[in-house]
């Protein structure tokens, strides 16, 4: 996405048809042209009087909010947040067979859940377990350490640092699979795309501050 203000819709990585039959074409051109692109015209019609933080770069918007002004913080954190939300989640999904982690992330979820079905189990608890709108995500300390940790509305976890999100508000799933939340975890968990994931765990490994020796 733009380093900051005026953000923009950035394209669907995959079309719209690619994800069938888990996510429907229908539900791709809501969620993505329409409430993705709802959060973006928000956010940016938010800082359009504020040009004092038009150079805030989007995770600075979502970390930082409590110190807008206070006629912007609450909308700013709201759709902020929806637009990073979404910006990640629509990028970790991939078409074609179900995948696996690969390299550091794979042992990284060995070592933290057992295997990967004990972090599918952990994924899916957060997921259901959100109490109306919100995300499970995947996220990693800044030693590498893996947790699943669920949030609501649109916040994030930052500063951990978000791997993979499932969404769960019902705009996501609703047309594909009504309230069966459950059915809609499995769909989704099928076409995460791992090895995009994996890499993003890696750079996070690299980016990783250094302990003095």
């Amino acid at each position: 996405m733009e380093a900051h203000y005026p953000f923009a819709l950035p394209p669907l990585p995959c079309g719209y048809d690619a994800l069938l039959p888990e996510i429907g074409e229908r539900t791709l051109h809501f969620h993505h042209d329409k409430h993705f692109q709802t959060y973006i015209d928000n956010l940016n019609k938010l800082l359009e009087t504020h040009p004092e933080v038009q150079d805030w770069p989007l995770e600075r918007l979502v970390q930082e909010w409590p110190r807008l002004p206070e006629d912007i913080r609450q909308g700013v954190r709201n759709n902020a947040g929806g637009v990073y939300n979404h910006d990640l989640y629509f990028k970790t999904l991939a078409p074609g067979p179900a995948s696996s982690p690969m390299g550091p992330l794979a042992d990284a979820a060995a070592r933290d859940f057992g295997d990967l079905e004990g972090l599918k189990a952990a994924m899916k608890n957060a997921a259901l377990g959100q109490f109306g709108s919100g995300w499970a995500w995947l996220v990693s300390d800044s030693e590498g350490r893996l947790s699943v940790v669920k949030t609501p509305n649109q916040d994030v976890p930052l500063p951990l640092g978000p791997l993979l999100l499932c969404d769960v508000w019902e705009h996501a799933y609703y047309l594909d699979y009504q309230n069966r939340r459950p059915d809609y975890f499995e769909g989704w968990w099928r076409k995460v795309d791992w090895p995009g994931v994996s890499r993003s765990y890696d750079a996070l490994l690299e980016n990783r501050p250094r302990r003095a020796e």
